[in-house]
């Protein structure tokens, strides 16, 4: 029990003291200046495999930051409603006053989980940035769409956001190197074990539950490497349930995720929920129900809103204003003509504790002083989600 105390007294004063985000180093020094190219605009353009919230927040996050570095003027940027981009898009592409950047009205392009639409979509987005060449950035948001775009086919600038792990998953050659002039992609090689080490520590579970789809990418997406990494060094055993994931039919992935919590709930002690179609603003309520029906504590590996609407903890950003800001600093660093491959792609956001207490009542679990001091994000009831 004392070693226990120790290591959870340690990891949360690590918490507590750390306000700055680590970053590597670029291979240079690189303005973030506004400037134009040659007098013109520059011109951005978007892919993502589908709908997800994290594509939106970090979304959101970059539109913020290029706004407060004085790349585009301030604006309200209207409530969002479920887990969209395109009506974003659609609102930059014609309300966006800037004098250096265009989000290209028509250059939006979502695959909605749908693999054949997809396999058909990217060759006409590739020739796009080879024949038409009237994009100079594109944004590609999670990991289909990094695998996409971080290719030889095409030269374009590409900036990949949003992914659980870029280097697990191929996108890029390692922490210091994409391996392709034009690619960069935000990485974190070490966010999960955070994640999965201070569950352990403060919970203290005996069997962990994860709930995945088992494919080489349903590992990455699932971190699971990273779970197997903190299980041999903490002792705890991983309780693995499959899904579907990323298929056409949203309402296969969603009922998949939930009958694994169904039986997670019997078999765990614990849930780390991961990052997956199935888990959305749909399922989450009933997925938060099945797990307080077996008084089973979860860990969302995604963000704190998920805490807000009933899990019961996670690490996350706030406002994800720290890592969008990033990504603004590395486009506007493009746009100043430095190779998004000289810029440095390791970013670990400031930690934040978020706890739902609510949730904490509802499956018996009262937590210590120390956890709550850490916290800075308190949700004392269960929302429902914006759909």
């Amino acid at each position: 029990m004392q070693i226990f105390k120790k290591i959870l007294y340690a990891v949360l004063f690590f918490l507590l003291l750390s306000s700055v985000s680590v970053m590597a180093a670029d291979k240079g020094n690189f303005s973030v200046k506004p400037s134009t190219n040659g007098g013109k605009k520059w011109r951005i353009g978007y892919f993502e495999g589908g709908e997800y919230i994290n594509y939106q927040l970090n979304f959101l996050g970059i539109i913020r930051g290029l706004m407060d570095m004085g790349w585009m003027e301030n604006a309200k940027i209207p409530e969002q409603s479920g887990e969209q981009t395109a009506q974003l898009w659609q609102w930059l592409a014609n309300n966006t006053k800037s004098r250096y950047i265009e989000f290209v009205k028509d250059a939006h392009y979502t695959g909605s989980w749908d693999t054949p639409r997809i396999e058909q979509m990217v060759p006409k987005i590739i020739s796009r940035l080879n024949n038409k060449k009237d994009i100079d950035l594109i944004i590609a948001a999670g990991t289909k769409a990094g695998l996409k775009l971080a290719t030889n086919d095409h030269k374009v600038p590409t900036l990949v956001i949003s992914t659980t792990d870029p280097l697990a998953a191929g996108i890029i050659k390692s922490v210091e190197d994409s391996g392709f002039d034009h690619v960069h992609a935000r990485v974190d090689p070490y966010r999960h074990e955070r994640q999965i080490q201070l569950f352990y520590d403060i919970i203290g579970f005996n069997k962990l539950g994860i709930a995945y789809e088992d494919t080489e990418q349903g590992h990455s997406y699932a971190a699971l490497d990273s779970v197997k990494k903190v299980a041999d060094e903490r002792g705890f055993k991983i309780v693995s349930c499959f899904t579907t994931d990323e298929s056409a039919d949203i309402i296969k992935d969603e009922e998949s995720v939930k009958k694994c919590f169904a039986t997670l709930g019997k078999s765990a002690d614990a849930i780390y929920v991961t990052t997956q179609n199935g888990v959305n603003a749909d399922s989450i309520p009933e997925l938060v129900k099945i797990a307080n029906k077996y008084r089973i504590p979860t860990f969302t590996q995604s963000h704190s809103e998920q805490v807000k609407y009933g899990f019961l903890m996670s690490i996350s950003r706030a406002n994800f204003q720290y890592v969008g800001r990033f990504y603004a600093q590395s486009m506007a660093k493009i746009f100043n003509g430095v190779k998004p491959r000289d810029i440095g792609q390791l970013f670990e956001d400031p930690p934040k504790i978020a706890i739902n207490l609510k949730t904490a009542e509802l499956i018996g679990y009262d937590p210590p002083v120390d956890v709550l001091s850490a916290a800075d994000e308190i949700f004392e009831d269960i929302e429902i989600p914006k759909k």
